[in-house]
C-alpha cells in the first residue's frame, strides 16, 4: 500500500515516490466545548488530508500543525496558541523546506478560524518570492462544506458555529470515541453578514462552543467529509490538466 503520510517515508522510499504535492493541515489546540476534544480542528484537518492524498497520485500528507492562533478563544480551558506572527514564520518556514526539496504543488486545509489571516499573508508571501510554485488553500472546510451540500443538511444556522452543529456532525464522523453530547452546549449570536466584527470569544458567549451542537449528528459529518474530499480531488485533478493555469482573457 502506497504510503500518504510523510513521516512514514525514509530516504530511499521517498525518492522513489516522485512525490508531487504536499498536502499540509493545520489546525489548533483549544476548548470547543465540553463536548468535543481540544485537538477537534486538527483531527479534522488532517482526516481530510489523508482521505485526499489516499486519492491523488504522488501525494503525501506532512506531519500536521496542532498549534494555531487561538488567542481569542483564551477564556476557557485549555488554549495553547501560537501568535499570528509566529504562525506566519512557522508556515513560511515549513513550505521553504517543500520547496528546497522540489514538491512543485502545496495544498493548505485549515482547520481553525483564527489561522486564516496568518495562513493568507504567508501564501501571499511565498507565491511571490517562488513564483512556479503551484499553491493552493482550503481555509474555511465549514463554509465550503455548507455551500457544497443542499439547503436542508443542516437545522439550525447553516451548521454554522465553534463546536456547532457541523463541526460537531464531522467530529462524530471522524472521532466518535473523543465526543460527548451529553456535554454540548451552545449559543448562536446574532451577527451581521455584511460587517465583520473583531471579537473575543467570551463577548460571543458563555461556553466554549457557539451553534447548535446538539443538533450534530455523524451522518451529516460524514456527508460533510465526503463532499469535502470528492471536491478538493476533482479540484486538483482539473487543475492538474491545466498545469494549475489560469486562463487569461
Amino acid at each position: 500500500m502506497r504510503r500518504i503520510k510523510l513521516e512514514e517515508y525514509n530516504e530511499k522510499s521517498f525518492q522513489e515516490a516522485g512525490i508531487e504535492m504536499a498536502i499540509l493541515a493545520i489546525g489548533a489546540t483549544e476548548s470547543h466545548g465540553g463536548h468535543l476534544p481540544f485537538g477537534c480542528d486538527t483531527f479534522v484537518s488532517h482526516d481530510i488530508a489523508c482521505e485526499v492524498a489516499a486519492r491523488v497520485d504522488k501525494s503525501v500528507v506532512v506531519p500536521p500543525l496542532w498549534y494555531g492562533m487561538s488567542q481569542h478563544y483564551r477564556h476557557k480551558p485549555m488554549c495553547v496558541s501560537l501568535s499570528s506572527q509566529t504562525l506566519m514564520r512557522v508556515l513560511t518556514d515549513v513550505m521553504e523546506s517543500l520547496i528546497y526539496w522540489n514538491i512543485p504543488k502545496i495544498l493548505i486545509i485549515n482547520g481553525h478560524d483564527g489561522n486564516i489571516a496568518p495562513i493568507e499573508i504567508a501564501a501571499r508571501d511565498i507565491k511571490v518570492a517562488h513564483p512556479e510554485l503551484k499553491l493552493a488553500v482550503l481555509d474555511a472546510w465549514w463554509v465550503t462544506a455548507g455551500n457544497l451540500l443542499p439547503a436542508d443538511t443542516f437545522e439550525i444556522w447553516n451548521g454554522l458555529g465553534h463546536g456547532g452543529e457541523g463541526e460537531t456532525s464531522i467530529g462524530l464522523a471522524i472521532f466518535p470515541q473523543l465526543c460527548d453530547l451529553t456535554q454540548a452546549k451552545g449559543h448562536i449570536p446574532e451577527m451581521d453578514d455584511s460587517v465583520k466584527l473583531v471579537w473575543n470569544f467570551d463577548e460571543l458567549t458563555d461556553f466554549g462552543s457557539s451553534g447548535a451542537s446538539w443538533k450534530g449528528t455523524a451522518e451529516k459529518g460524514q456527508k460533510m467529509k465526503q463532499v469535502l474530499v470528492d471536491h478538493l480531488v476533482k479540484w486538483i485533478q482539473k487543475m492538474d490538466e491545466r498545469d494549475w493555469k489560469i486562463a487569461k482573457k
